[in-house]
């Protein structure tokens, strides 16, 4: 069982919402009246090996975290913030990261299978050995070099969206 985690700072609702604000500027969408972050904050733990398969942690600050081989099958993290975090080697199959906020994050030798990565910011982190077989990357913000390395390996249509792999990683 994960530890018990420690109480959001207050911060953390204004920084999501300035979050927002500049997304919605990039894309074009309109910014949310007002963001509310209700999950758990785990930021700057040590995750590493924890299970948290089926969990609803959306939302949920996982920024700073080390979870080497910790395992998200099936969770919910939509709209979670992944941040500057090292998974190398966690399993997030047919895991929501949907809209997850998750620059510089470590997924070397990740399992994404079957995950959904929809509308995520991922500018700065490396899949490396990452397996992303069925996984939804649609409107994703990946660099350029982690798009190209995720397409010599994509293959597979995601079982929720229907969506092929490499279309969503627009591989061409």
């Amino acid at each position: 069982m994960p530890p018990t985690p420690t109480p959001v700072p207050r911060l953390l609702p204004m920084v999501l919402a300035l979050v927002l604000a500049v997304l919605g500027l990039i894309t074009g969408a309109p910014a949310p009246a007002r963001a509310e972050f209700q999950g758990v904050d785990y930021t700057l733990t040590n995750q590493s090996g924890q299970d948290f398969s089926g969990q609803d942690l959306a939302q949920t600050s996982f920024a700073g975290v080390v979870g080497r081989k910790a395992r998200f099958q099936g969770a919910d993290l939509h709209g979670a913030i992944l941040t500057q975090a090292a998974f190398p080697g966690a399993d997030f199959r047919d895991a929501n990261l949907s809209d997850a906020l998750m620059d510089k994050v470590d997924f070397s030798g990740a399992d994404l299978s079957g995950a959904l990565l929809r509308g995520v910011i991922a500018s700065g982190s490396s899949f490396s050995g990452a397996i992303v077989t069925n996984a939804d990357f649609s409107d994703a913000l990946l660099d350029r070099v982690d798009q190209r390395a995720l397409c010599r390996e994509a293959s597979g249509t995601n079982p929720i969206t229907g969506v092929d792999t490499r279309i969503s990683l627009e591989c061409g």
